[in-house]
């Protein structure tokens, strides 16, 4: 039988429509996302630690850029950004922060020992992963200083990992990590290439792309009532984005301090085994409290401040019970000085000068003045205060400072630690690390819609053909 030309054509459209049924549709996670916030955590290798901080190399480490430590002899690098797609499971971090290894020093005051690790990002693609670093170090031996951007430091072994499909957050754990050649001359030729480095571990959020409705412009814009009053010129007041700050006036004010590095591990270490709480609208940077909303005057010209900070942190372990509130900071000439109400044993004593630290350029730009990282040094009354833990003159970690003078102006963002990952379960022996857990499967099939679509089909072609035929014979339809 042959088929008229209109039939034909029906007939050839609904068996590609067919075609088109049977063919599944790409995974809904098939689409690159975003990687906002997040930690790495790396010990780079204990046994460097160890022998930086032992009796050869006398030496120790020093964190930047709001790098944190974090159990047993790991860093915790921040804030990370990058990309991730599901579908093809390609994924890459960079994260924030950096730490300084110094020893072997020589009579002049400087260091034969000099490396610095910071801004480590991860790659992964088409299954295999890559750490890279920025590098800074002198050479055993020569002394010879280099300083490499994004050197790839370790290979990445991510057998028996599936990174397609994950959720949010992904999260690596305990991933193994092996030096790579360029990674040992980054390394200032400490160990040769192909040594084993600490496992890696990671945590990262991830963010969907949001996507809205196309909206189109009406035809015709709406009717507005004339305005009979002429415009007028806005007069800059304090609540105008271009408005300067008033003399002295803050907009918006913090300070960033996380006391002593080693006291925060000895509060939540073996002996004290305790922990901090913050109150008041103190915030928790991982490797830093920071204490906002500040008010108080500050002078451009001069280069002064005078302010008191919102927030408290209470240390509280075996033994040891230590509130520090009303947290004001003093800048004049270019030295500052960091004070707080101390309350320990039930006692308070108002405004205790804990530490001073340097400010000598505390001028706004763009809007915003800012002591960053400023190296603290312990007073007497600071000492004090810490029961004679620290002496006068103990190097406290850093103090930072922002102070906003214009609208726009925005405070330094605190490091993003992004969300806790959710426990996966355990990979079976020998096949590595636990694998970003996956996205789950939609509750209906999509093979069971394509046999349905296709039945569909088939039953329409079917009933055209019949139609056709019954037309030519002229038998009447059912």
């Amino acid at each position: 039988m042959l088929l008229s030309r209109p039939a034909r054509a029906l007939a050839v459209g609904l068996f590609a429509a067919l075609l088109a049924a049977l063919i599944p549709a790409p995974p809904a996670y098939a689409e690159s996302r975003t990687v906002q916030g997040g930690r790495l955590d790396w010990g780079i290798r204990s046994s460097f630690q160890s022998y930086v901080t032992g009796p050869i190399a006398q030496g120790s480490w020093g964190l930047a850029g709001g790098a944190a430590t974090v159990g047993t002899g790991q860093f915790r690098f921040h804030s990370a950004q990058g990309s991730y797609d599901p579908g093809t499971g390609a994924f890459e971090a960079a994260f924030s922060g950096g730490v300084r290894f110094t020893g072997h020093r020589k009579a002049d005051g400087t260091n034969e020992l000099d490396l610095t690790i910071s801004r480590p990002r991860v790659v992964v693609q088409g299954g295999r992963g890559t750490l890279y670093a920025d590098m800074a170090s002198k050479a055993k031996g020569s002394g010879r200083v280099s300083v490499t951007a994004q050197v790839p430091l370790a290979t990445l072994a991510l057998g028996g990992i599936d990174m397609r499909g994950g959720g949010s957050p992904v999260a690596l754990g305990g991933v193994p990590a092996t030096l790579t050649a360029q990674g040992a001359t980054a390394f200032a030729g400490y160990y040769p290439a192909g040594t084993q480095l600490d496992p890696v571990s990671l945590t990262v959020d991830v963010r969907t792309p949001q996507r809205t409705a196309p909206t189109t412009a009406p035809a015709t814009p709406p009717a507005t009532e004339p305005t009979t009053t002429p415009p007028t010129s806005p007069s800059p007041t304090a609540s105008s984005p271009t408005a300067p700050a008033s003399t002295g006036a803050l907009r918006t004010a913090a300070v960033d301090w996380g006391v002593r590095r080693t006291f925060r591990e000895y509060v939540t270490g073996a002996i004290a085994q305790g922990k901090w709480t913050l109150a008041g609208g103190a915030q928790d940077g991982g490797a830093l409290f920071r204490f906002p909303a500040g008010k108080g005057t500050y002078d451009a010209r001069k280069q002064t401040l005078d302010a008191a900070f919102a927030g408290s942190v209470r240390f509280t372990g075996a033994h040891l019970d230590l509130t520090l509130a009303g947290v004001a900071a003093k800048v004049t000439g270019g030295k500052g000085t960091l004070s707080a109400d101390v309350t320990s044993g039930g006692t308070t004593t108002k405004a205790v000068p804990l530490v001073t630290f340097t400010a000598e350029d505390f001028a706004p730009k763009n809007g915003l003045a800012a002591v960053t990282e400023a190296p603290a040094t312990l007073t007497e009354g600071g000492a004090k205060a810490f029961g004679g833990m620290y002496r006068a003159g103990t190097a406290m970690d850093p103090v930072s400072l922002a102070v906003t003078v214009d609208a726009t102006a925005k405070l330094p963002a605190l490091p993003d630690l992004g969300s806790e990952a959710t426990p996966s379960a355990a990979p079976a022996k020998g096949s590595g690390p636990a694998a970003p857990a996956a996205a789950p499967a939609p509750a209906t099939s999509t093979g069971m819609y394509a046999a349905i679509g296709a039945g569909v089909l088939l039953a329409a072609a079917l009933a055209v053909l019949v139609a056709v035929r019954r037309r030519r014979t002229g038998t009447p339809e059912a």
